[in-house]
């Protein structure tokens, strides 16, 4: 297993070469202009993901390097910790980073509240967004700093969110003569 040019932490890749040379095509696909980085704009040009009021945070996620744009690993290393072989752990880190919308290592209350709002939309108001994050705080909260961090996120998921586990993707399988480059495939499998 080969050092990850995103980092060390990054989940291990739970696709096969096949189902590599199928995200390369789909990955090419959204990338109109064909400069091998797909930017948020061209992730809501697929009419599966325009009105997903939670794409924007997950792209921002899968951005290990904050260019803005993702990248063909970085998006096989995003997908890989969504689907159904990927461990709790990498299930986890991923929920933990949607909630932190800022970055800094924790879930505040403002931090919970822009994303359940993002979530709900308009099924809720905004006082009912509000007591939710502060029920959910409270519950999850257990040193009571006022904020969730990553391990508390993660006991609380396993008390009461159960369903994370249960956080898959399915990778639409659409088939074009554009195949992934042979030395590409390895890399990104020795990659891990």
């Amino acid at each position: 297993m080969g050092t990850s040019p995103l980092g060390k932490n990054q989940p291990q890749v739970n696709f096969d070469k096949n189902e590599l040379n199928i995200l390369y095509n789909n990955f090419m696909s959204m990338d109109s202009n064909k400069n091998g980085l797909v930017e948020p704009d061209e992730f809501f040009d697929v009419p599966e993901l325009k009105d997903n009021p939670i794409v924007a945070r997950i792209i921002n996620v899968f951005d290990k390097n904050g260019d803005g744009k993702i990248s063909f690993y970085e998006f096989v290393w995003g997908l890989s910790a969504l689907t159904g072989d990927a461990k709790l752990e990498e299930k986890q880190k991923i929920a933990f980073q949607i909630y932190d919308i800022n970055g800094d290592g924790f879930i505040s209350n403002g931090d919970l509240f822009k994303c359940l709002k993002m979530l709900v939309g308009e099924n809720l108001t905004d006082i009912q967004i509000q007591q939710l994050a502060d029920k959910t705080l409270i519950a999850a909260d257990k040193d009571m700093d006022g904020k969730i961090s990553y391990d508390e996120f993660c006991a609380f998921s396993l008390e009461s969110l159960s369903n994370i586990y249960n956080i898959t993707l399915t990778v639409s399988i659409s088939v074009t003569k554009e195949q992934l480059p042979d030395d590409m495939a390895e890399k990104v499998i020795v990659a891990l």
